[in-house]
Order: structure tokens, then sequence, then C-alpha cells
């Protein structure tokens, strides 16, 4: 990959986790696959707000969401917080 696209690339991954809530969101993801209702529950954020980080994560592919009839199961993307962290070494 060129120079140029690996700091796009870092720079859209940066951006995705430049909320503490989102950070914690992956800590929490990392652990097991969740619904938004329990990561409502372990976060000090209203559903609204979790909803919207979920989003913002998964728009930057560091999540991954599954449907299971009415629910959605949400779980981090091991390769590409693989890929984060390489880009993060080479700085």
């Amino acid at each position: 990959m060129k120079p140029q696209a690996a700091n796009e690339e870092l720079s859209i991954l940066c951006k995705a986790l430049a909320h503490p809530v989102r950070v914690q969101i992956l800590h929490l993801l990392r652990e097991r696959r969740c619904l938004c209702g329990d990561l409502v529950d372990a976060l000090p954020v209203v559903q609204s707000t979790v909803s919207e980080h979920l989003r913002i994560l998964k728009e930057a592919g560091l999540i991954h969401d599954e449907a299971e009839g009415p629910r959605r199961h949400y779980s981090v993307n091991q390769r590409l917080l693989a890929r984060l962290k390489a880009l993060i070494a080479a700085l």
C-alpha cells in the first residue's frame, strides 16, 4: 500500500476511535459479542448515543453486526483491528 493511502486509512480509523465511549465499546466487544442493550447497560450513556457510536465504528469497519431476528449482535472486526495496530506500529 502506498504511504498516502496508509495515512488516510489510519486517519479514518483514528477518527472513529476519537471518543472515549467508542474505545470503551471496542474493549467490551473484544470480550464478547453484544447486543446494543448490553452495551447500554455497561456504559454511562443512553441508547441513542450508543447507537450513534456503533454506527460510526461500523462505518469505519472496526465492528461487524449480525442480525438474529429483530436483534443485532455486534463484534470486533479482528482483521481491521490488527491492521490498525500495524499502521500505528509503522509510525
